[in-house]
């Protein structure tokens, strides 16, 4: 068991929105994230710029199955250097939402919030490595190539 910190996150670059409408139909959770994206396109811009949800990071402070632990949720912008190879900034909403810590205080809670951020960049640089990153850019070429082979119209619903 060696384990130090755990990051799961779905990964929306901004780049790839091209309509900003909320559907009417639209349920108060997927309207929020609509809402949330909105905020994120207008503070950082789409250039180099990636939304973090559905996100959470896991501080494991023991060597100890269930005692010492950590975990934050957390939701955002990653900011990248002009290739997209280097993260350099995130602009994160992170919160503690389970802990297994008897000794735990609030400076320790704000310090570790803080960290989040820095293990977020530290761990998307590991995404961007792994080519996840790369692919996902190659699936959106290709999108936007069949759009426009078709006069802009790839299928309904898309």
């Amino acid at each position: 068991m060696q384990r130090w910190v755990e990051i799961e996150f779905d990964c929306l670059p901004l780049r790839s929105i091209g309509r900003m409408d909320i559907p009417l139909d639209a349920s108060p959770k997927y309207q929020k994230h609509c809402m949330n994206l909105k905020h994120a396109l207008e503070k950082h811009g789409a250039l180099n710029t990636f939304y973090l949800y559905n996100a959470k990071c896991v501080f494991h402070l023991l060597n100890h199955e269930t005692d010492g632990m950590l975990e934050f949720r957390f939701e955002g912008t990653v900011l990248t250097n002009a290739d997209d190879t280097k993260a350099r900034q995130a602009d994160l909403d992170v919160s503690l939402t389970r802990e297994t810590c008897s000794w735990l205080s609030e400076p320790i809670v704000e310090w570790f919030a803080s960290t989040v951020s820095r293990s977020v960049l530290a761990d998307f640089d590991r995404y961007i490595a792994a080519g996840d990153l790369s692919a996902t850019e190659q699936r959106i070429q290709k999108i936007q190539a069949e759009s426009d082979e078709s006069g802009g119209f790839v299928g309904m619903y898309l």
